[in-house]
C-alpha cells in the first residue's frame, strides 16, 4: 500500500518527498532524488494533519527528527494513516511483550545484586550501567516509547533510575547496608581495638571500594582503623591472613603495627612490612637472589665518612672541582666559605655531609641516567643542574663502587629492582588487599612500587590512611600530590574522614585547624574533640620567660604528665634544659625536633623559636638546584610545608601549647596566630 502527493500538491509543496510506501515492518518515504527508509523500531510517532486543501503525514524519529510528506489528497491520506497506524500498533504490542521480558529480567538481576550482603562499589555500578545500556540497546522498541506500554513501564523506569541516577541509588543502598552492618557486628567494632570504634572509624573500615583513602587528623586513630580493617577482612572472609599486606614507612612503625595485630587480632600470618622489606621479599621470590642491604644505609657515620672523604679528595685533586664546589656553596646556598682549602674546614664539613647525603639520595631515587636527569629539568635550571650533576658524579660513582665491593644494594636500588621484576611478570602477587599507614609520606618511587604491584594483580584493593595536614617530609622525596590527587594516581575510589580526635582539646583543635586551612589546597575535613579546653590552651609567650614557665609548671604538672619541648632544628635546644633534671626533677621533660616528634604526644607542649632570621620558623628556603629539579615542586601557597610543621607541633599536645617567640623579631606565624585569637603574654 502506498500514498502519493497530487501533481499540483507536489508542485506547490516543493518538498523532496512525494510518496510513502508501507513495508513489512516499516515505511519508505521517497521522491525523485531522495529515499528514506524508516523501520518501525525507529519510529516514535505518526501524525496526520489537514491543510487548506491537501493532507500531510508527519513521521517522528529519535532525537526529534521529523520526516514529512505534503500535498496528498486528504481522504486518501486519512485511509493510509489509519491502516498504517493499526499495523504499527499491532507490531508495537508484539514487541512490547518481548521488551517486558527483557526489562523484567534486568530489573530482577539488579534487585538480586543490591540485596547481596556486601558493599556496592563504583566498579559494580559501572558494570550495572554498562549492562543496562546493553540490554536497552537490545530492545525491539525505541526507548522513547517503552514507558508508553503498561507491561514495560515499571521495570523500565526502575532500570532507567539506576542508569541516570545510579550514584544516588548506590549511596542509598550502601547507607542501608552500613546501618545493618553496624548493628549486626556491633560487638566487633566495640572490641576490635582497646576503645570502641566511633561511627566514622567503623564506616571507613567497612568501605568496600577498590581504592579507599582515609583522611585522619592528628590523634584520630589511624592505626586503629588499619588494624580493624585487617580484622574486618578476616571476619567477613574477604581475604585470608596471607592475602593482606600492611605497609609502614619505618621499621619501628612496622614493629608497632605488628604488635597491635598480635594483641588485637591474634594473627601470626599478617605481618606489617616497610616498603624496603617488601621490595626485598619481591626480589627474593622473583629472582631467587637474596640481596644484602648495604651498611652504608644503616650506618650514618660510615656513610658520612665515605661521602666526605670522596668530596675532599675531589676538591683537593681537581681545581675545577674545588672551584665548582666553592661556587655551589657560596652562590646557591649562600654559605660563608673560607679562603684556601675550605674542604678541610670542620664547620663546612659538618654542614656539607648532610647535603651530600640528600643530593645522592635524590639521584638514586630518580634511578635514571645522568642524561635522563638533565633532560627532566626545566629549561631555566638545565645549565646549572648539569654543572651540579657533574660535581656529584664522582660521589655517585664512589657510592656504587662501595656497594659493589660490599656486594650489597642500597634502598633505592632495592625498590627499582623490585619494580623491574614486577613489570617483567617475575613475581606473582599473593595479596588481595594492601593497607598503607601514613600515606601522606609516600614518594614517587614507593608509589611506583605500589602501582606495579596492583598492575600485576588488578584485583588488589588499596586501603590507605594519612593526613595531608601532616605532610612534612618533602625534603626526603615525599610528594603531597599523591595524596591530594589520590584517585588520579591510584584509580577511582572513596575518600573517608575520621572526624574525632582523642588527643587534644577543642581549643587546640580550633586554632590548629584554622591555621592549616588558610592554605586553600589542604583538604578540608572535620576534626572534633571530646574535651572542651579554654582560651588559654594555646598561648604565645616571650621566649625569655621559659625559665619562669617551667618554674610555674613544676607547681601544677603531675608526676604522670609529660612535657615535650620542640624546635625547628636540634641545635636550637634551649640551654636552660641542661639544668632541668636538678632544677625541676619532678618534671618529665623531653626535647626533640618537630620532625622527630611526628607520632608522639604529651600533656604539655612548648614550641621554641617562632622568630624571623637565619634559623627562624618558618625557615627560609635554602634549596639548591638539585632539590628544585629532583624534589616535588614547591607549593604556591607561601610556607605551606612550614605551616604543616607547626600544625604537627601544636597537635602533639593533649592539654596545653606554649608558643615561644622573640618580640623584637617575631615569626610571621605569630601575627597569624594572634589574628586567630591566640593570646600573647610576657609572663606565664
Amino acid at each position: 500500500m502506498e500514498l502519493k502527493s497530487t501533481q499540483i500538491g507536489q508542485r506547490l509543496a516543493q518538498h523532496p518527498y512525494n510518496r510513502v510506501r508501507l513495508l513489512n515492518a516499516g515505511i519508505e518515504v521517497s521522491g525523485e532524488k531522495h529515499q528514506y527508509l524508516i523501520p518501525f523500531n525507529q519510529l516514535i510517532d505518526i501524525r496526520c494533519k489537514r491543510g487548506i486543501v491537501w493532507g500531510e503525514l508527519e513521521f517522528e524519529l529519535a532525537d526529534e527528527q521529523v520526516v514529512r510528506l505534503h500535498g496528498t489528497e486528504w481522504k486518501q491520506t486519512q485511509r493510509f494513516y489509519h491502516y498504517l497506524n493499526d499495523k504499527w500498533q499491532i507490531w508495537s504490542h508484539e514487541m512490547s511483550e518481548i521488551s517486558a521480558q527483557v526489562l523484567a529480567t534486568l530489573a530482577n538481576s539488579i534487585q538480586q545484586q543490591i540485596q547481596q550482603d556486601k558493599w556496592f562499589s563504583l566498579r559494580e555500578l559501572a558494570s550495572f550501567r554498562h549492562n543496562i545500556t546493553q540490554q536497552f540497546s537490545s530492545l525491539p522498541l525505541p526507548l522513547a516509547r517503552v514507558s508508553q506500554f503498561e507491561n514495560c513501564s515499571a521495570a523500565y523506569q526502575y532500570c532507567l533510575q539506576w542508569l541516570n541516577n545510579g550514584e544516588s541509588c548506590r549511596q542509598r543502598t550502601n547507607e542501608q547496608w552500613c546501618d545493618s552492618i553496624l548493628s549486626r557486628y556491633s560487638e566487633f567494632f566495640e572490641h576490635v581495638e582497646t576503645s570502641p570504634l566511633n561511627a566514622s572509624q567503623a564506616l571507613s573500615v567497612i568501605n568496600g571500594e577498590d581504592n579507599v583513602l582515609v583522611l585522619a587528623g592528628a590523634g584520630s586513630g589511624k592505626t586503629s582503623v588499619l588494624v580493624a580493617r585487617a580484622g574486618w577482612l578476616l571476619l567477613r572472609g574477604l581475604a585470608k591472613a596471607d592475602q593482606i599486606l600492611l605497609l609502614a614507612f619505618g621499621r619501628k612503625a612496622a614493629q608497632e603495627m605488628n604488635e597491635r595485630i598480635q594483641q588485637r587480632l591474634h594473627q601470626d600470618d599478617i605481618e606489617a612490612k616497610t616498603f624496603h622489606a617488601l621490595a626485598l621479599h619481591i626480589i627474593r621470590e622473583g629472582s631467587n637472589k637474596s640481596p644484602v642491604i648495604s651498611e652504608l644505609e644503616t650506618d650514618t657515620q660510615k656513610r658520612g665518612e665515605l661521602l666526605l672523604n670522596e668530596w675532599r679528595e675531589q676538591c683537593a685533586s681537581k681545581k675545577a672541582q674545588a672551584k665548582g664546589w666553592r661556587e655551589w656553596l657560596t652562590e646557591e646556598l649562600q654559605w660563608d666559605v673560607p679562603e684556601g682549602e675550605f674542604w678541610h674546614d670542620e664547620k663546612i664539613s659538618k654542614k656539607v655531609v648532610s647535603r651530600l647525603e640528600r643530593w645522592l639520595g635524590l639521584m638514586r631515587m630518580h634511578g635514571g641516567s645522568q642524561k635522563e636527569m638533565i633532560e627532566s629539568a626545566d629549561e631555566q635550571y638545565k645549565d646549572h643542574f648539569q654543572k651540579r650533576i657533574r660535581l656529584m658524579s664522582p660521589l655517585l660513582k664512589a657510592w656504587k663502587n662501595a656497594l659493589k665491593i660490599e656486594g650489597a644494594i642500597d634502598f633505592s636500588g632495592l625498590i627499582h629492582q623490585a619494580v623491574n621484576l614486577l613489570e617483567k611478570g617475575r613475581f606473582i602477587s599473593p595479596w588481595k588487599h594492601i593497607l598503607v599507614d601514613e600515606f601522606q609520606d609516600i614518594s614517587p618511587l614507593r608509589a611506583k612500587l605500589l602501582q606495579a604491584l596492583r598492575q600485576q594483580n588488578k584485583q588488589t584493593a588499596l586501603f590507605a590512611v594519612g593526613d595531608d595536614w601532616q605532610a612534612i617530609y618533602r625534603f626526603s622525596g615525599a610528594e603531597l600530590d599523591l595524596t591530594t590527587s589520590f584517585e588520579h594516581n591510584f584509580g577511582e575510589g572513596a575518600q573517608c574522614a575520621l572526624d574525632t580526635t582523642y588527643r587534644f582539646n577543642e581549643r587546640i583543635g580550633e586554632i590548629a585547624n584554622s591555621f592549616i586551612l588558610q592554605n586553600p589546597t589542604q583538604l578540608d575535613k572535620p576534626l572534633n574533640s571530646l574535651v572542651k579546653g579554654n582560651k588559654k590552651s594555646v598561648i604565645l609567650l616571650y621566649e625569655n620567660a621559659l625559665e619562669r614557665l617551667l618554674d610555674k609548671m613544676s607547681g601544677y604538672v603531675t608526676d604522670d604528665e609529660t612535657i615535650l619541648c620542640l624546635a625547628r632544628y636540634h641545635y636550637l635546644r634551649p640551654d636552660i634544659l641542661n639544668k632541668a633534671k636538678t632544677r625541676w626533677p619532678k618534671l618529665n621533660i623531653e626535647f626533640m625536633t618537630i620532625h622527630a616528634s611526628k607520632g608522639k604526644q604529651a600533656d604539655h607542649v612548648i614550641i621554641c623559636g617562632l622568630n624571623q632570621g637565619k634559623d627562624g620558623f618558618p625557615a627560609a628556603p635554602r634549596e639548591s638546584v638539585m632539590e628544585q629539579v629532583l624534589l616535588p615542586k614547591h607549593e604556591e601557597f607561601e610556607h605551606a610545608e612550614e605551616r604543616r610543621l607547626l600544625y604537627v607541633a601544636m597537635t602533639r599536645a593533649k592539654q596545653q601549647v606554649w608558643l615561644l617567640y622573640n618580640p623584637d623579631e617575631p615569626s610571621d606565624f605569630v601575627e597569624i596566630l594572634r589574628q586567630l585569637g591566640v593570646p600573647r603574654q610576657k609572663k606565664p
